[in-house]
């Protein structure tokens, strides 16, 4: 074991991608366990790891959202948050976090949600009078709101992995997210004034709502159309996948005429990129979890909390530190895939129903992705925006803080977060 651990630290400091250090640490596992004749259990379970068809849902979400985002879809989502908060203090900060709402609706994803917002909101909230890195903070604190909001490809992950149902897993995100939006919206308000923030002059009128909610209808129905599929039992997440393409094809070819064959293809070769990552990550995350399940390291990590304590509140404490702080330093769909079959079970041993633990493990890796030092949306956000990473960091921990009070009542409020999924008959 501390040969693959050594492997695994090494290759992470020497920064190699995470997919390779994986599949490596993996390999010197299986060697260890029986010498080249395990060897082949590598290719095996390379691609068994894949071979999970609730994942094809992955990359037909991301298509979705892709080309929601190329027809102009984000653009009108924003101008409807506007009309709504604008003319408020702080009231572009407050229309960010409804329309990372929305979108997350659309998209899924943490980054995608950060990538568009950072292209489009933070210049006009820079322009309007915000500070940039606060408009790049208040952009990443909303983007982790995709992945709580149903589609969540982190759910999906989780779902296929764990047996769990992913039609619950969604339904009880639904929650989660809308709290998470809450109350960043209350330190945004609380804060406004000491901060200076701008507004618009002149409250918009009922017509001007209207025209706005008009505009961007089409894509308020779109996440409707995907929840009311997955959980209304019409489909599964797959196939409302496959029709939320087909929907927003229809309408970004037909409706908004904004679509062209190349830049289809652009967006099919955008959407392999994204995929293929998180395909390699979670393949070659499969053979070191199968290394991991035949050591029974699992089981060895769980005794380890219980020599800690047996208190099923200090251990959940433990859980979500060691969530927090591993999501820190590393991809968050390789501390997923590798550290869910370990605390899932830890979790449900405590008491917590198994869509509970997801949703509460989902909830904190997405809180990592915006932590120093490798927070995938810090980073999508300096790219963007060309702001720095650190002054993005310093007015982002506000937000931080706030998002760690509502993990913890996901986590030690379960009827909160089941009360939809058991409504529904998912849980």
């Amino acid at each position: 074991m501390a040969a693959v651990a050594g492997v695994f630290f090494v290759f992470l400091l020497l920064g190699l991608p995470v997919g390779v250090l994986l599949g490596v640490a993996g390999i010197v596992g299986l060697y260890q366990i029986g010498g080249e004749h395990f060897l082949a259990m590598a290719p095996q379970r390379f691609f068994a790891g894949m071979n999970v068809f609730p994942f094809l849902a992955m990359p037909l979400f991301i298509l979705a959202g892709e080309i929601m985002n190329r027809v102009g879809i984000t653009d009108r989502i924003v101008v409807f948050a506007l009309s709504l908060f604008g003319y408020i203090r702080g009231g572009m900060a407050h229309a960010n976090m409804f329309a990372s709402v929305i979108f997350g609706g659309i998209s899924g994803a943490a980054t995608a949600d950060a990538a568009a917002f950072g292209r489009t909101l933070v210049p006009a909230m820079v322009k309007q009078g915000y500070p940039r890195p606060y408009a790049c903070a208040v952009t990443a604190a909303g983007s982790i709101i995709g992945p709580q909001i149903p589609p969540s490809n982190l759910m999906v992950i989780y779902g296929s992995i764990m047996g769990v149902s992913i039609a619950g897993l969604f339904a009880a995100g639904i929650i989660p997210g809308i709290l998470l939006a809450l109350i960043c919206m209350a330190l945004i308000a609380a804060t406004a004034r000491r901060l200076g923030l701008p507004k618009q002059e002149g409250a918009p009128s009922l017509g001007e709502i209207f025209r706005t909610f008009k505009s961007s209808l089409l894509a308020l129905i779109m996440p409707l159309i995907i929840l009311g599929c997955i959980l209304g039992g019409v489909t599964t997440p797959t196939e409302a996948a496959s029709i939320a393409v087909l929907y927003a094809l229809i309408i970004g070819k037909f409706v908004y005429r904004a679509i062209t064959a190349r830049e289809l293809f652009e967006m099919m070769i955008s959407t392999a990129r994204i995929t293929g990552v998180i395909f390699l990550i979670i393949a070659s995350a499969s053979i070191l979890g199968w290394w991991m399940t035949f050591e029974a390291i699992p089981q060895q990590i769980a005794a380890a909390f219980l020599t800690v304590t047996e208190e099923p509140w200090l251990i959940l404490v433990m859980v979500l530190l060691l969530l927090l702080l591993i999501g820190m330093f590393m991809d968050i769909n390789a501390v997923l895939i590798i550290l869910a079959p370990v605390l899932a079970p830890l979790m449900t041993a405590i008491g917590m129903e198994p869509v509970h633990a997801g949703v509460v493990i989902v909830l904190a890796l997405s809180i990592s992705l915006m932590t120093p030092p490798v927070g995938a949306c810090l980073f999508v956000m300096s790219s963007v925006t060309g702001e720095r990473i650190e002054r993005i960091t310093r007015s982002l921990w506000p937000f931080i803080v706030a998002q760690i009070i509502v993990l913890l009542i996901v986590a030690f409020w379960g009827d909160l977060v089941l009360a939809l999924p058991r409504y529904l008959g998912f849980a």
